[in-house]
């Protein structure tokens, strides 16, 4: 029963979340804070970001924690995988984007939903690009069908 609040409640905000990419720009250089992907992304540091900053909890290759459907004696959801088995590839770049900058709590607290997630907010550590760079480099991770599945909703969005 919880885990399905709890999956109801990710549904949601991220249906709310496609929303922002309405707001989203596509210049090679995009203001700060939007949620397309520039063109220019630099896959080396954002690999070298992703071992400092997230490797922890996700996996040195991406591979998440044990277990990571089903919540901890605590609630919340272990760190998904990065990799191709886990659902990052599902999501457009906008949800990639804003859960990264903002974290989960903060981000399901913006839609009116009250969930404590485990994933930290990076808007105080990482810049705009970094994160960028970083889900550049997760994303370099993926066999070409998952790659182009989560382009095109990507795009799909942006219309």
């Amino acid at each position: 029963m919880k885990r399905s609040v709890i999956m109801t409640a990710l549904a949601i905000a991220i249906s709310s979340i496609a929303g922002w990419a309405a707001l989203a720009q596509t210049s090679d250089a995009p203001p700060p804070g939007s949620l397309v992907q520039p063109a220019r992304v630099d896959i080396a540091a954002g690999q070298d970001l992703y071992v400092e900053n997230c490797a922890a909890c996700h996996g040195a290759n991406l591979e998440g924690q044990a277990d990571w459907q089903s919540p901890g004696a605590d609630g919340r959801l272990p760190a998904p995988p990065h990799d191709r088995t886990g659902h990052t590839w599902h999501h457009p770049d906008s949800v990639l984007f804003g859960y990264t900058q903002l974290g989960g709590t903060e981000l399901l607290k913006q839609q009116g939903m009250d969930f404590d997630s485990g994933m930290p907010g990076f808007a105080d550590t990482l810049s705009d690009q970094e994160i960028w760079n970083i889900l550049a480099y997760i994303k370099s991770t993926w066999p070409d069908r998952e790659r182009e599945v989560q382009a095109e909703r990507s795009l799909a969005e942006q219309q």
